[in-house]
């Protein structure tokens, strides 16, 4: 079982022909994503990697069936192929730019609620629902089918993580990536909480960062709503304060969103939390031989 997506998810690729969006395409399909079209203004009609591409949302699910996509053009770019994806029906978009305009992340988010639907990023590596679909650009070897659930704020951390759970024999689930900019589609209360309804999902790693409120209002929601066991790391302990570390959302301001006082939060609502990414597989391989 899995969250968001499984091995029946059809996908469409928005913005397919482009670099990224070409390379990515390939490492999808290698991994058992469902890909049922590609869309790329003007160029309808070509193939890319046998994937049929077409000028619009619209034509493209005219002749397929599809419940997601996933966007590889300029951030300047988004907002108009977002709108015209959730006109069309689809319920999951996934944001991989960074830097889109604030606004018009801001104008996203407001239709997607209009129309039901979940966001993605943007700044996000994606999704993975472990060994049968993956709707993002993470390396393929690392995500093997397993007990733990995985949200993160960073795609490059994360990647560590679970490539030392996958060294240690421990599999996941489905892995988020929330996103890296300011404003972003799914928190991660949204993830925790399909995490303890999935009967799969055993234990539950948060990798989180410094700036923002997400991770304290997280370890509120861990002590009072769940019972399956959180480990969590945490990025930017030494990142000073009123400079923005790599994510737009990394940012200490005025005192608020600080490492310290994310790790009081979280070790208050029973989270441990890991000073390296290596220790993450022992405390989850303890976690499990418990159970």
């Amino acid at each position: 079982m899995s969250i968001y997506i499984d091995e029946n998810t059809r996908v469409l690729v928005q913005g397919i022909t482009g670099r990224q969006g070409s390379f990515h395409t390939g490492q999808m399909l290698a991994y058992g994503t469902r890909l049922v079209g590609g869309v790329s203004p003007g160029k309808g009609g070509q193939e890319v990697e046998g994937v049929p591409v077409y000028d619009s949302t619209f034509e493209a699910l005219e002749n397929h069936e599809a419940e997601a996509s996933i966007l590889f053009m300029p951030a300047p770019f988004v907002k108009d192929a977002a709108m015209e994806a959730l006109d069309a029906g689809l319920k999951l978009l996934v944001l991989i730019p960074e830097s889109i305009p604030l606004h018009d992340a801001m104008e996203i988010m407001a239709y997607a609620r209009q129309k039901n639907a979940v966001i993605v990023g943007p700044n996000t590596f994606g999704l993975v629902s472990s060994g049968n679909s993956k709707i993002g650009i993470m390396p393929n070897r690392y995500f093997i089918p397993g007990p733990v659930g995985v949200v993160s704020r960073s795609g490059t951390l994360c990647y560590e993580i679970v490539g030392h759970l996958t060294e240690s024999g421990i599999g996941t689930t489905t892995v988020v990536g929330l996103g890296g900019d300011r404003v972003v589609g799914l928190h991660f209360i949204d993830v925790l909480k399909k995490f303890e309804e999935d009967l799969d999902t055993r234990a539950v790693i948060m990798v989180g960062e410094i700036g923002g409120s997400a991770e304290e209002e997280a370890a509120a929601h861990i002590a009072a709503n769940m019972d399956k066991p959180v480990i969590a790391y945490l990025a930017g302990k030494s990142a000073p304060p009123g400079k923005r570390m790599g994510h737009a959302g990394a940012i200490i301001e005025r005192g608020r969103g600080t490492f310290e006082s994310k790790v009081e939060a979280l070790t208050g609502a029973g989270v441990k939390v890991a000073d390296l990414p290596t220790q993450i597989a022992p405390l989850i391989q303890s976690i499990l031989d418990k159970a």
